[in-house]
């Protein structure tokens, strides 16, 4: 049997060791089996660019479990964005990235895909093993979920998700102290999440954790309320600006001091038609995404916030990129050797999917099929814990 395996999309705490896990657990129960490892996702899948996997390389595959990023590399393609994969240079002109993937799929010999990545990288494994097999070529295609927005239907916890959030709390438990390098100063806290703000909410939530394991001496100015959350917003959450400001402004007279967390989609919409209006073209990735950090969505509120709270100083601090590239902890070590060790089994039986806890199965770890995965997936914020610490900080939802 010959394996391929590609990492895709953005970083996640879980790559790394997701390719680990794979290499040492093949090695282990089917030591004949090939290992192909494609660089920088599909764009090393169009080039023929691969690593074969040694004998060294299968010795010191647990090495890569103690690594954040992705040893082998990622990119951000669309097999079916032929403008995009010409322009640069994955395929030539008037080829189909497709055709082009598949045909060195074949050549490679590859009998098992697997496919470390979100929705995207997923499905669009899942669409190359269809136009191979409409072609008389056989090839399952096994995906892991990978991604800290944890959006994935119908999947109720990505890989990496969980250690993002603890280094996100990680981040903010430092930059939260320069609330005392100056008065009425406003700190807010960006976090990754385009569309779902789970990450957001969960790295709020750990935080406040950390709190209050925390002594504080309120006598001296150091209180346990001057260096906790003060208003967690998300893109599932309706704001009135103007209203919230009124709340926060009498919690900054009072100590002082704001901390804000903020999921980048928050209000994105809202951004973007501002920023369009006053002629602003914004680009777009590969998949028709507005690229975030042209909207800025940190500044923005920091903006909107700092005049109508009367900030003297404003902080914008982002978490994302200390976040996403961690690596694994504990709890998604765990998550990552479960599912590995489900991906090998599918494998060997060819059974294609997406291997996850299916929130329509009791969230059973199962080989879910493609035809049931999708992105876009909100936080439900209706969650208990999480409407219990917005309840605890004040803030109405």
């Amino acid at each position: 049997m010959v394996i391929g395996i590609l990492t895709a999309g953005g970083l996640a705490p879980c790559l790394s060791a997701a390719v680990g896990n794979l290499i040492k657990k093949y090695t282990e129960t089917s030591p004949d089996t090939e290992i192909i490892l494609y660089k920088n996702g599909y764009k090393g899948l169009l080039l023929g660019d691969k690593i074969i996997a040694t004998q060294a390389i299968r010795e010191n595959a647990a090495v890569l479990i103690d690594h954040g990023g992705s040893a082998l590399g990622n990119s951000r393609v669309k097999l079916t964005n032929l403008e995009d994969c010409q322009k640069r240079a994955y395929v030539s002109a008037g080829q189909n990235p497709q055709q082009v993937a598949a045909e060195q799929l074949v050549a490679d010999k590859i009998d098992v895909l697997h496919t470390l990545g979100g929705d995207d990288t997923n499905t669009a494994a899942a669409d190359l093993s269809e136009f191979l097999k409409k072609n008389g070529y056989s090839l399952a295609v096994i995906g892991l979920p990978k991604t800290i927005d944890n959006d994935v239907y119908p999947i109720s916890q990505s890989l990496g998700a969980l250690t993002a959030a603890e280094y996100g709390a990680k981040f903010f438990a430092n930059v939260v102290y320069e609330c005392t390098a100056g008065p009425r100063t406003l700190i807010v806290h960006e976090v990754m999440g385009r569309n779902c703000g789970w990450l957001t909410a969960k790295t709020a939530d750990l935080y406040r954790q950390s709190l209050k394991a925390k002594k504080f001496v309120p006598d001296i100015g150091l209180s346990r309320k001057k260096f906790d959350i003060h208003g967690i917003y998300l893109p599932e959450l309706q704001l009135d600006i103007k209203k919230e400001a009124l709340r926060l402004r009498r919690i900054m007279d009072e100590i002082d001091c704001l901390n804000i967390f903020l999921s980048e989609g928050a209000c994105l919409e809202t951004i973007i038609e501002a920023l369009e209006k006053s002629g602003t073209t914004l680009k777009r990735d590969a998949f028709g995404h507005i690229k975030l950090d042209q909207v800025n969505p940190g500044q923005w509120f920091a903006s909107e916030f700092s005049k109508l709270i009367g900030a003297e100083k404003t902080l914008v601090q982002k978490s994302g990129y200390f976040a996403r590239s961690a690596p694994a902890n504990s709890d998604d070590l765990s998550i990552i050797a479960d599912s590995v060790d489900l991906a090998i089994q599918c494998a060997m039986e060819r059974r294609s999917g997406v291997i996850g806890f299916d929130e329509q199965n009791g969230n059973k770890l199962s080989c879910i099929e493609f035809s049931r995965i999708r992105g876009g997936k909100p936080f439900d914020v209706a969650s208990q814990w999480f409407v219990t610490m917005l309840d605890e900080i004040g803030q109405e939802i």
